[in-house]
Parts: C-alpha cells; sequence; structure tokens
C-alpha cells in the first residue's frame, strides 16, 4: 500500500465499507485527492501499436527482458525510452529480470579470460561442452565454439557422442573457414587434452589455454553463452530426433549471430561488431587500447560511433585552406 494504487484502492475500501467521506478516507491514507480522482488517458494509436509490438517481441523472445526489447524497438526505428517498454513490460505481467550484482572472481591461471583477453578476432577461441536429451531419453552432446572477441558462435556440434577425432574434424573446418586462432581456451576434459588434439594445434601454431580445475570462471566466454544458450533454447525445446535438434540449434546460432543485440558490444549483434572491427582494422585506425576498451565504449555512447574516422571532403579541405590563408 505504499504506492498511489494501493493507497487508491484503500480510500475505495474505506468509502465503501464505513460511513468515511471520500475526504476523510484520503486524509487518512494520506492520498492526495487529486490523485484519487485521477482518470488515466486513453491509449494513443501509436500507444496501442508500440504495446502491440512489445507483445509480440516478448512472444517470439520470451527470455529477453526489457533492456533487450528496448533495443529491438530501436533496432525497428521505434523512439521509445526504456522506461516506457519497462512500464508496459510490468502492466502486461512479462518477465522483468532482475540482474543482481555478481562477484568477479579473476583466478590465478594464466590462461583465465582475465589475464588472457581477447584483443582481436581470432585472438582467442573457446569451447566446452553442454548436455542435453531427446525425447525418448537418449543423450545429446552439443560443443559451441566461441570467438571471445566478437562473441560470434562459430559453430555448434550436436551428436550423441563427440570424440577426439571429432573435435579435430570441427576445429579443421572452422580454421579451413575463419583462420587459426592464436589460443584456444578449454577446461581439462580428455577431448580436449587427448594427445591428438595437442598434437593437431601444435602443428597448426595453435596456443593452449587449458584453465585451472574447478575453475569455471576461467572460461567464462562459454560460460556465458552455454548459460544463455540452455535458457533460450535447450530449457524451452523438446527435440524429437537428432535432426531435429540439428536444425533448431542452427537456426538459434544464426540467430544469435546475425539478430540478436549483445549487451557487452553497444546491443550491436556479433557479426556487426565483426565487420565493424575489421573495418576499422582494414582502415588502420584500431589501436591497442582501443581493442580493449571499444566494446564498453559502444556501451555506454549515447550514439554509436562511426565504423572508421571519415576523411574531410574535397569542398571541406579547399575552405580549410582558404581560412588558413
Amino acid at each position: 500500500m505504499v504506492g498511489p494504487p494501493g493507497r487508491r484502492r484503500a480510500v475505495e475500501h474505506l468509502v465503501e465499507t464505513s460511513e468515511y467521506s471520500e475526504r476523510r478516507a484520503c486524509r487518512l491514507m494520506d492520498q492526495p485527492r487529486s490523485t484519487q480522482r485521477y482518470t488515466a488517458r486513453a491509449e494513443g494509436k501509436r500507444d496501442r501499436r508500440l504495446r502491440a509490438r512489445v507483445l509480440a517481441l516478448a512472444g517470439l523472445h520470451p527470455r529477453y527482458g526489457y533492456r533487450r526489447l528496448t533495443q529491438e524497438l530501436r533496432r525497428e526505428s521505434w523512439k521509445v525510452n526504456r522506461k516506457r517498454v519497462r512500464r508496459i513490460c510490468r502492466e502486461e505481467g512479462l518477465k522483468i529480470t532482475v540482474r543482481p550484482k555478481k562477484r568477479r572472481r579473476v583466478g590465478h591461471s594464466a590462461n583465465g579470460c582475465a589475464r588472457l583477453c581477447a584483443e582481436r578476432k581470432n585472438h582467442v577461441w573457446s569451447y566446452d561442452f553442454v548436455f542435453d536429451q531427446l525425447e525418448n531419453g537418449r543423450a545429446l552432446k552439443l560443443l559451441p565454439i566461441v570467438d571471445n572477441f566478437t562473441r560470434e558462435c562459430l559453430a555448434i556440434e550436436v551428436a550423441h557422442s563427440i570424440t577426439a577425432a571429432r573435435v579435430i574434424e570441427i576445429l579443421e573446418q572452422l580454421v579451413a573457414k575463419y583462420g587459426p586462432p592464436q589460443f584456444i581456451r578449454s577446461d581439462n576434459g580428455p577431448e580436449f587434452i587427448a594427445r591428438a588434439v595437442r598434437e593437431w594445434l601444435a602443428a597448426k601454431g595453435i596456443g593452449t589455454a587449458f584453465i585451472e580445475p574447478g575453475s569455471p570462471w576461467e572460461n567464462a566466454y562459454s560460460e556465458s553463452f552455454n548459460s544463455r544458450f540452455r535458457d533460450e533454447v535447450l530449457d524451452r525445446e523438446l527435440f524429437t530426433s537428432l535432426l531435429e535438434a540439428r536444425t533448431i540449434i542452427e537456426q538459434h546460432r544464426r540467430h544469435y549471430n546475425d539478430k540478436r543485440p549483445h549487451s557487452a558490444l553497444g546491443y550491436a549483434t556479433p557479426s556487426e561488431f565483426a565487420r565493424q572491427h575489421q573495418a576499422m582494422e582494414a582502415a588502420g585506425v584500431w589501436k591497442a587500447a582501443e581493442k580493449r576498451v571499444f566494446p564498453h565504449a559502444l556501451e555506454n555512447a549515447p550514439h554509436p560511433p562511426p565504423a572508421f574516422p571519415t576523411s574531410p571532403t574535397a569542398s571541406a579541405a579547399v575552405r580549410i585552406e582558404a581560412g588558413a590563408g
């Protein structure tokens, strides 16, 4: 009964169940009479369209909070305040996730993500297994591989069993497509520390970054992707066959890379961020300091910076020279 709606209901209850007047009931409940008599204006056409679009997006992405829904609307050219979307979500009873403050664990391993931080594309990849099952109870083993810098999910292998030989085959396909990474981070699972895998990585000039046993936070990028992957796909889908699982998971991987905004990238998609980084590197403006600061600067900036600085036009150069003369 702290807010005005609660007080309004209490005043109405007192007036209906006792001989109190509205004036006296408002005085007892410390409720201004103007607030008690206020009638909300009817929603306009644009507000109704906005509410309908929020509900439609929430239906497509039920695990999105109001922040990501706001970014989806802005990507569709809606000019909308984040608080307005939050209010609509509350009124419609949609889930609003309260993000707790997490304690950052740096760890002491030189191979952890806090000490071996990706500074460019193909600098550090990471992978870790995820497990699920089919409708008939048969186990599924999944291997997502993530670029730690661009946050792109390069591949998700889905099978009943994944051996060290199959890990090598997957990495060969990715290296042929994207080029070799400088390091690949993983835990100490038998498929990752197998002699065949380590020899193949050494032959390709790829460094291994094994995290400390029992320290999953040192492989934070894979852990973060896997938790959202489970939340948005595995916990929502009931797979009836291996083919169905592979199809749905591949669709999610493409959606994650090309359409899903990422908060750590200034709500750009991983593919957009990768293209922007590639353009800046080609223009020679991607400095070492910017490699570490750029994702956070994008998130906090009121407007995303251009892909690379533009040179002045010819007419502008003439005006500058004339002014200098």
